[in-house]
């Protein structure tokens, strides 16, 4: 995530750089330094960031499941935690999902596959 994108999601949510803070368990100028672009966004912070937007959207979107939209066959669904657990429109927020036919090793690999996905697209 880049500093631009922090911002922009924090003001899609409506909140002081105080109160993003506050949701984020993290300091203030933590908030300040990722819009600034002094400091990387660390990928727990990233993931928090994007479900809250998720949760403020998901008032005024429907419930989109990923493997509806993308069309997975029935032996790919069976593999996925998304679909195990029931979460397809939280398969971006879920680690082990097997998009792109193979599961991510860490959060940076896994949100840069998402970014492109049409479900990722809804939220943001």
């Amino acid at each position: 995530m880049e500093s631009n994108d922090f911002s922009t999601i924090r003001k899609k949510l409506k909140k002081t750089q105080k109160e993003i803070a506050t949701l984020l368990g993290i300091s203030l100028k933590a908030v300040c330094s990722y819009e600034q672009g002094w400091r990387s966004i660390p990928g727990h912070v990233e993931r928090q960031l994007l479900f809250l937007l998720f949760r403020k959207r998901r008032k005024t979107i429907a419930k989109l499941n990923c493997w509806d939209l993308k069309k997975c066959p029935e032996e790919k669904k069976i593999k996925c935690p998304a679909w195990e657990f029931d979460s397809g429109e939280f398969c971006w927020f879920i680690n082990g999902t097997v998009c792109e036919c193979a599961a991510k090793k860490t959060w940076k690999e896994k949100i840069e596959v998402c970014k492109d996905c049409i479900v990722m697209k809804h939220i943001t």
